[in-house]
């Protein structure tokens, strides 16, 4: 069924030209991702088809009746409200319904009511519209996809104004699940949200059952959710059915095969042209009109052509050029037994961690973990309750917050790039060039950069600093996919350290030597990228379950349920079963032993030695497994 039915749509912003020729369909049940640079014109396009907005030209249509959830990348204020009634939005029909309702057994409970009937009639068919519509699962509903996305109860009654941007984003993903519409537009939906929201929305998304278009920067979860890709480029559009990674090889191709095509007509074109002016010059030599016409005829056709529009196999990106100006000691940041709380609250327990130079560290788990605390902390703008945190020698170190923003927002790109700098204005002009701010956009005031633009021009003037450790807060957020694996490759390449608060696993993925996880106040330390990370930390919790498990089963060998049934044959057997039960207890403290050695070892860096422990407790688990299984089978060895 067809859903959304976009055809040669234009549009402008003013005099400028946004959109000039896009052309998609989107059917129910599929899920699009809407991808291109900052400022290609994406929101435009999700705006226009929410009816928010329409076309200048062409043809924009969505099937009737549909019900639209649109998330804006920046929220709107809205009237004055609560986050409960922001979440319930969806349900003001529900609960116009249920006031109703409430009025009737007001009227029907008054003892000289008259028009009993005509009420119980009315209320009756309030019910049903009420039941059918999900209004007895209204708060459940709400609970379920808050929780989902890490909205506690305790927000339900904070002032919606209040929240702070990434807190109304959160809120407003969360208010259009809820409503359960036909057609999702999702911009930016993963921009704050932790690990565990980012998966629990991408398990929500594959389960939905309606048409979905996202604008998404996320590559890990666009790989994950969507089916079709349209890229928006010079205000084209252009379709794959694939996801991310199978569009880039796709597209690879594609480019090839375009500008190839593009060659060889400009090889016409330039033999066309060639040969038109030799027969000018033939018939102006020898006053031939036969000369004049063939040139004429062969002129038409070329003005006929349809001329190929020159690929962009290059485009320019941001020249990160990360290059420190002294190396720091091997120890870069050391800290152990550090504490942490605010209030009632601990936020930090008792944590250690090491880093060691030329290490790339990823620092992530849920939001509230106390992730950029202990950024705080490291950085010195923080105190530890309890606990010693030092930074080695000769370390510089260079910080990207999440957000900050500027003192004075009417300044020009050009005026604070300078200020910070304490650079000429030529100098400037030719740095900020580098990094994509030329021409008008340098006289921008900075209030009115995107967050990828103002993270951009933040960087630049972190490169300059050429600091040894880079501690990032979330350096992807907002950036588009070319200025995201822009800096992965500047990263790649920079031989100092870097500690990175992260939610962006293809980021974690392409750069991640060691991942820490900061879970209940402490740092689990985990060898190697996302992929490798989310394998062993469901290990290690497959593995205390196991142990607890097991740990159940074995010690009421007394209870009825879980003792071995009589054996009448292989009554002797039995010293061979204690045998075994004793060889399975001494299995499980050597694995616990192994666990704490690993924990240590994590904790104080020694990655080759890491590895070979997880490798001996590998083979004590599978040990561990044969001797339960034989236990169970009751097969013991003669």
């Amino acid at each position: 069924m067809l859903t959304i039915n976009c055809q040669n749509v234009k549009k402008y912003n003013g005099a400028q030209l946004v959109l000039e020729n896009v052309t998609f369909e989107l059917h129910h049940g599929e899920k699009a991702g809407l991808v291109g640079r900052n400022g290609s014109g994406k929101s435009t396009l999700l705006r226009m088809v929410s009816k928010l907005d329409v076309p200048d030209e062409g043809l924009l249509t969505v099937r009737k009746d549909a019900r639209i959830g649109y998330l804006e990348q920046i929220p709107t204020e809205g009237p004055e409200r609560t986050v409960y009634d922001a979440l319930a939005l969806g349900y003001s029909e529900l609960f116009a319904c249920r006031t109703e309702m409430t009025e009737i057994e007001r009227l029907m409970s008054e003892p000289e009511q008259q028009s009993l009937e005509t009420l119980i009639k009315r209320y009756s068919e309030l019910q049903e519209r009420f039941e059918n519509g999900g209004g007895y699962e209204i708060d459940a509903r709400i609970d379920q996809v808050a929780t989902g996305l890490g909205i506690d109860r305790e927000w339900y009654g904070r002032a919606y104004f209040s929240l702070s941007g990434g807190e109304k984003t959160k809120v407003g993903l969360a208010s259009q699940l809820i409503r359960k519409p036909d057609i999702l537009l999702l911009d930016e939906p993963t921009n704050h949200l932790d690990l565990d929201g980012v998966e629990w929305l991408e398990e929500y998304l594959l389960k939905f059952e309606g048409a979905c278009l996202i604008v998404s920067h996320d590559r890990y979860f666009l790989d994950r959710v969507v089916t079709k890709i349209i890229e928006i480029e010079d205000g084209e559009s252009s379709i794959y059915h694939a996801n991310y990674s199978k569009y880039v090889a796709e597209k690879e191709v594609r480019l090839l095969q375009e500008f190839a095509h593009y060659q060889e007509q400009q090889k016409r074109i330039k033999k066309m042209k060639e040969t038109i002016k030799q027969l000018l010059e033939w018939g102006r030599i020898g006053s031939n009109e036969k000369f004049f016409r063939r040139a004429a005829s062969m002129q038409k056709a070329l003005d006929r052509m349809e001329k190929l529009k020159r690929p962009a196999v290059d485009r320019r990106e941001a020249e990160y050029e990360l290059k420190p100006s002294d190396r720091s000691g091997k120890r870069v940041i050391e800290f152990s037994g550090v504490s942490k709380r605010f209030g009632k609250s601990v936020i930090l327990n008792q944590a250690a961690g090491v880093l060691e130079y030329g290490e790339k560290v990823m620092l992530v788990g849920r939001n509230g973990s106390g992730k950029t605390t202990l950024l705080k902390l490291i950085l010195g703008e923080d105190d530890a309750d309890s606990g010693e945190l030092a930074l080695g020698s000769r370390v510089d170190v260079g910080y990207l917050a999440q957000q900050k923003y500027p003192e004075e927002p009417k300044k020009s790109v050009l005026a604070y790039f300078r200020e910070e700098a304490n650079m000429e204005e030529g100098e400037a002009r030719s740095r900020l060039a580098a990094y994509l701010f030329y021409g008008a956009d340098v006289f921008k005031p900075v209030s009115l950069l995107s967050g990828g633009e103002w993270t951009r021009l933040r960087l630049a003037l972190l490169v300059l600093r050429k600091p040894n450790l880079l501690v990032l807060d979330e350096p992807t957020n907002h950036m588009d996919i070319a200025s995201r694996e822009a800096l992965e490759e500047a990263l790649e390449d920079f031989p100092g350290t870097i500690l990175a608060v992260t939610h962006d696993r293809y980021f974690i993925n392409r750069l991640s030597q060691k991942i820490w996880e900061l879970d209940e106040g402490r740092i689990q330390v985990y060898l190697g990228d996302f992929d490798a990370y989310k394998a062993k930390s469901k290990r290690v919790a497959a593995t205390k379950e196991e142990g607890t498990s097991h740990a159940k089963a074995i010690t009421p060998r007394a209870s009825s349920e879980r003792r071995k049934p009589p054996r009448t044959s292989e009554e002797n057997a039995e010293p061979d079963m204690i045998s075994l039960e004793r060889k399975i207890a001494e299995t499980e403290r050597v694995l616990g032993r192994y666990d704490i050695e690993l924990i240590e070892l994590g904790n104080n860096g020694g990655n080759s030695e890491m590895e070979r422990k997880w490798q001996e407790r590998e083979n004590v688990r599978r040990q561990l497994d044969e001797l339960y299984e034989r236990w169970i089978r009751n097969d013991i060895p003669e």
